[in-house]
């Protein structure tokens, strides 16, 4: 679904761009597509030689979950000293965070298709655990205990 505009992203930033079929939740939980991300991402860079390409030049891309899974790949390849480091990573409306669903871009973007504030937070609770059950708690907030809130509040805030 996404080649057309992988093609593109790789071709406009000169890049390679890998792109990983993973599996998909809720059949498949986590941490099953961020392993296959992972995965395969690490195989491409030990062998870019295989493929012909600039170690320079690879770059991670992901939209919605694909670009938590980007990132997520990105953060964990940051340290690896035995690996090429990534070019860039490019994130196209991730999901980066599951704390609160009630910051103002939730609200502002609560009518525009796809990043409707119930569906992040549907999808989500699909990835994490492959059912929904909790899905009011997430919603009011009430889903991450007070000392966890304030911890990360620094990063995680309307501020």
């Amino acid at each position: 679904t996404h080649e057309q505009l992988c093609r593109f992203i790789a071709r406009e930033s000169e890049s390679v761009v890998v792109s990983v079929g993973y599996r998909l939740a809720p059949e498949h939980k986590y941490p099953a597509a961020y392993e296959d991300c992972l995965s395969a991402t690490q195989h491409f860079l030990q062998h870019l030689q295989h493929y012909g390409v600039d170690p320079a030049r690879v770059t991670v891309c992901g939209d919605s979950a694909g670009g938590n899974l980007a990132a997520a790949v990105s953060q964990t390849l940051a340290g690896s000293s035995d690996l090429p480091r990534l070019r860039a990573q490019i994130l196209i409306y991730p999901g980066l965070q599951a704390l609160d669903f009630n910051l103002p871009s939730y609200h502002q973007n609560r009518g525009v298709p796809l990043l409707f504030r119930e569906r992040a937070a549907f999808y989500m609770l699909q990835y994490l655990n492959g059912n929904a059950i909790k899905l009011e708690e997430v919603l009011e907030g009430s889903h991450i205990p007070v000392d966890i809130k304030l911890k990360y509040r620094k990063w995680v805030s309307p501020d």
